[in-house]
């Protein structure tokens, strides 16, 4: 298979940023054992619909379980946008397992806490350490360039034999076949088609059977990168680089996250605002300008960072509520990542959710005896996952609302107990801190979608496999789960 060349233009005149040669990861899938070594004995072919992340994760890990994995791609050309992304220890664990530790340890920058910071004098008012995380959870959270997240993927993928076709939009999908309709008019069969087609998802509306419109979340976002060269000149700016955390600014309906990426030699911005008549898209253009007028008034680093940013991306934030299934009726079709579960940013968890979801398809699918089992492992899927990822939908939103205060009783109120817990960790309930929440931490970040798909084979699932095996499961259908 021939790469995509990088810094190649989409059709919407994008240029792609280039990925770091440290992410690049030619031949690693070929010393990679997932699964205890577990194959399916039956080999299906597997349609995915995206070459995102999450669809580049989900063919890697169906590839690996032993399936023929093709990838339909709409764009005439593989690459990711120049944006930060945060890796959390549930997705690195994954990725190293995959093969991927060198690329993060090379590329990923390690923060050492997340800091809360008042919007107009940039007091610090809340502080999460990060210290604990590998000591908790096995693996440390890292804060990457999308691009070269995305790099690493791709490479998995190439080297595990995926096809991915480029210039292949698809129109229609049959679920019953089933079978993608392609623009050109080219119909392409498989056993199983995943719709990881993103938060637009056409194959999400085929599988609810009815339009599913996005809610306004009334929100917008802003998305900057800057080379950390020009941190480092300012006395001011330079802790930003040379003691790298997470840094948010909380102020009246707006807030700003702020950390490095690529080995610190990036800082990446984004600003979240009210929305003004923005689109729902990663690509399209804002104004410099507009931004630094939407933050007048924030504290004086704020200003010398916004004056560095020569240009800015920027999208509507929209929301989704769960939907009501994620698998078609036919047993032939399932969604997964943005299609199914779209995150708002404020948990950093969507490229986790889709990673996720990835690994565990991938995890029951090596077990694949035949292809009844196909539909029963498909709602087991969706019965595992589901819970999961409508609680972290859930806890994105609460974040907007937790950032967004504006100033009053209530925002003197959060303040007063995220600095009482700041000043004497481990004694203070806070409520308003959801990365200090240890509950949450172990549950999110200890989660490990492997260890899940086993436990819940065993537990919920193999039984139903092997009666729709055996012909004793009308239609597949996995009446228990």
């Amino acid at each position: 298979m021939t790469a995509a060349p990088e810094g190649a233009s989409v059709k919407v005149g994008l240029t792609f940023a280039k990925a770091d040669v440290a992410a690049h990861a030619e031949h690693v899938a070929e010393n990679v054992t997932l699964y205890g070594g577990r194959i399916s004995s039956c080999p299906i072919d597997i349609t995915v619909v995206g070459c995102g992340l999450g669809g580049l994760g989900a063919a890697y890990a169906l590839s690996k379980a032993g399936h023929r994995v093709t990838i339909l791609e709409a764009a005439p050309a593989i690459g990711e946008v120049g944006a930060g992304i945060q890796v959390t220890s549930n997705v690195s664990r994954l990725l190293i397992r995959w093969g991927l530790g060198k690329q993060l340890e090379s590329l990923g920058v390690i923060p050492a806490g997340f800091c809360f910071r008042r919007w107009e004098n940039g007091e610090m008012i809340g502080y999460t350490s990060f210290e604990h995380m590998f000591h908790d959870y096995g693996t440390h959270y890292y804060q990457l360039h999308r691009a070269d997240f995305h790099r690493m993927l791709y490479d998995l993928v190439a080297d595990a034999g995926v096809k991915i076709r480029l210039n292949s939009t698809v129109v229609s999908i049959d679920p019953d076949v089933p079978s993608c309709t392609l623009q050109s008019g080219e119909v392409v069969k498989s056993d199983l088609i995943i719709g990881a087609d993103g938060v637009k998802s056409m194959i999400r509306e085929v599988v609810v059977g009815h339009e599913d419109k996005p809610v306004p979340t009334g929100d917008a976002a802003y998305r900057a990168l800057l080379p950390t060269e020009l941190l480092l000149a300012d006395p001011d700016l330079a802790p930003f680089v040379t003691e790298p955390q997470m840094t948010i600014w909380m102020g009246p309906k707006r807030h700003i996250v702020a950390y490095c990426v690529r080995g610190k030699k990036n800082f990446n911005l984004v600003l979240a605002h009210p929305d003004d008549g923005s689109v729902e898209s990663w690509t399209a253009q804002g104004s410099a300008e507009k931004m630094r007028s939407d933050f007048a008034g924030w504290e004086p680093r704020v200003q010398k960072l916004l004056a560095l940013v020569p240009s800015t991306l920027k999208w509507r934030l929209m929301d989704r509520m769960p939907l009501e299934k994620w698998v078609h009726d036919s047993g032939k079709v399932v969604l997964l990542g943005d299609s199914c579960h779209p995150m708002l940013p404020y948990r950093a968890q969507g490229a986790a959710m889709a990673i996720e979801d990835a690994a565990f398809l991938g995890n029951i699918f090596s077990r694949l005896e035949g292809k009844a089992q196909i539909p029963v492992l498909l709602r087991g899927y969706e019965a595992a996952r589901y819970p999961r990822t409508s609680e972290v939908q859930a806890s994105a939103r609460l974040n907007q609302k937790i950032n967004h205060l504006v100033d009053g009783p209530e925002q003197q109120a959060r303040d007063a107990v995220m600095k009482a817990a700041m000043e004497a960790p481990g004694t203070n309930q806070d409520e308003w801190n959801q990365w200090s929440d240890k509950r949450k931490g172990d549950a999110l970040y200890g989660y490990d979608a492997d260890a899940d798909a086993e436990q819940f084979w065993t537990e919920r699932l193999e039984k139903e496999a092997q009666e729709a095996l055996q012909g004793r499961h009308a239609n597949g259908q996995a009446a228990h789960l």
